[in-house]
Parts: C-alpha cells; structure tokens; sequence
C-alpha cells in the first residue's frame, strides 16, 4: 500500500483508519509473566525492566479509568481534539482466567474517548478462548490490536534471553489469532547478544511470513535492574552495538528486505535517561525516524524494494 513516505507508516495509517489523532493511553493492569512467576521460569527476560516504557500515571493499584483519565490529561495538553486506545502494555496483558480480562477490557472499552485497545502479550499466552473473545470485541466495531513479543525469530537467541518461548510458538499464535478481525503486531529488538547482522537481516524474512499487520523494531538497550545489565558489566564481550549511523543504515537495509504490506510502527525506542546504561545515542524517536526516512530517500530505495528477490 502506498503512502506519502518510502515505507508503509503507522500514523499514516491510523488516519486513514479514523481520519482524526488517535493517541495510545499505556495502562498497567497488574499482570506478570509465565517465565517471571515459575510457571516457564524464573526472572524474566533478561532485557525487561517494564519501568523504562511505563508512564508515571501507570500503577496497578489505580482503577483502569483512572490510568486513562490520568493519561488523557497528560496528552490533551498538547492535543485538544483526538481519541484513544486503551494500551495494556506491562508484562504479559492475556495471562489471566478470561472473566478478569474482560472485565478489565471492558472498563476501559467504557470510556467514551476509547475506541479501542492494544494489547501487549507473549506467543505462548493467549488461549483460543480469549482469541474468540477478542474476536467478538472486534465485531462490535472495536479497534483490536494483539501484539504478541517476538524479539526475535532465532530459537538460541530465546533461550539465551530466558524468553521460555520458541518462535514455532509464535509462528502457532499468529496463525491461530489470523482472520479474526484482529490487527496483529508483532515486536522485534536488533542486536541481541550472539547475533550476526546476517540473523538480524533472517528476521525480516520470518516476520514476512506471518499473517501481521504492524512491527515494531528497536535496537537492543541495556536499562537498569536487569539481568543483562549485569551481564553487560561482567561480560561485556557478549554484547556488539552499532554505532548511529550504522544502525540507521542497517534498518534501511532491513526496511528493503521486509514485506511492502507491513505497517512500521517504529524503528527506534530510547529509555529514560535515569535508567539506560548503554548505548547512548542521544536521539528521539522521531529523530531517528527522521534520520532512516533521509536515507531512504538519499539511497532512493523503498520498503520491500529486495522483498522479492529475497523470498
């Protein structure tokens, strides 16, 4: 699908959807993980630290309208006139008995600026029964975005990172939340310990293959109070991080080789100051989203330009 930018962008696609600003609104709702509880393992991923992407207003002891009301009047000082997805976004967001999920889905689909939700789960988390659910939400005419957490397609990599999940498990869990009226997302991080630039440039071939709608990709960061961050002192062999401009030019060449149909959603995710240890870019978001559109263009190269040639 063509827009305006050399590859198929999200905020372009949201207007074209809702023809108004639609503005996420992160919600923590109390859950936690399989590999975090002992049900897979123990610890978590060893990258996560929910702390570097959760909002001040965001704390499980608040009601879920409260998170939302609090979020909508810290983004409608900037924006008067938009609406709102409801993004339950901390930890595993299906990992519950389905009555708690939709009573918690419910009350924030309640609210009137909602029009919508993403939620933000593992591959391995989400049942047929709640996929039917979900199904029914979207049927209503509700915007359903189901995000499940690759980080990556490679199983090593997985299990280095505690992950507790394969990508064949992945692989089940798109095909299963397929054709059901859902948008589906996917997350990728670039540069995780042991990978090649061959590997990384591998994921953009897997994720052509699934049924998605939407990819997220970031570089690796190490933040503080986690697993890799000790790892990352003691053993910082482990880790390779590309420079800037490096990276800038590596996403342009994984850009090329990803399906032209994928909507991307970002390139790039900087931590808080306070809590990210390596590496320091010194760039936001859209900066960066400023620097990979330039290269495109200077390269006059386009989202799925080798698509072809490399499936």
């Amino acid at each position: 699908m063509k827009t305006e930018k050399r590859y198929n962008d999200f905020s372009s696609f949201i207007r074209r959807k809702f023809n108004t600003r639609v503005q996420k609104v992160s919600i923590d709702a109390g859950f936690t993980c399989p590999n975090k509880d002992g049900t897979k393992g123990v610890g978590g991923c060893t990258y996560c630290n929910n702390n570097t992407f959760n909002p001040d207003y965001c704390k499980p002891i608040k009601p879920i309208k409260q998170q939302i009301n609090e979020g909508i009047e810290f983004f409608s000082k900037k924006y008067k006139t938009q609406k709102y997805l409801a993004y339950f976004q901390a930890f595993t967001n299906t990992y519950a008995p389905l009555a708690d999920l939709r009573k918690m889905y419910e009350e924030a689909l309640d609210h009137e600026d909602v029009i919508g939700l993403v939620v933000a789960t593992r591959p391995d988390c989400i049942k047929d029964e709640v996929l039917d659910y979900l199904e029914e939400l979207a049927a209503a005419g509700n915007f359903i975005k189901l995000e499940f957490g690759l980080e990556s397609t490679k199983n090593e990599t997985l299990e280095a990172l505690n992950r507790c999940q394969t990508h064949e498990e992945a692989i089940d869990a798109f095909q299963r939340a397929d054709g059901r009226g859902l948008h589906l997302g996917g997350h990728l991080i670039l540069g995780l310990p042991g990978e090649t630039k061959g590997d990384m440039m591998n994921h953009a071939k897997m994720v052509s293959r699934l049924p998605i709608n939407t990819l997220k990709i970031h570089h690796l960061q190490i933040v503080k109070h986690t697993m890799m961050a000790v790892q990352f002192k003691k053993t910082p062999e482990m880790f390779t991080f590309m420079k800037l401009e490096e990276y800038i030019d590596f996403v342009v060449d994984f850009v090329e080789k990803l399906k032209p149909e994928i909507i991307i959603e970002r390139f790039f995710s900087e931590s808080p100051a306070s809590m990210l240890i390596h590496p320091k870019y010194g760039l936001k978001n859209f900066e960066v989203k400023y620097l990979v559109e330039k290269r495109l263009e200077e390269r006059e190269s386009m989202q799925g330009r080798l698509f072809q040639i490399t499936h």
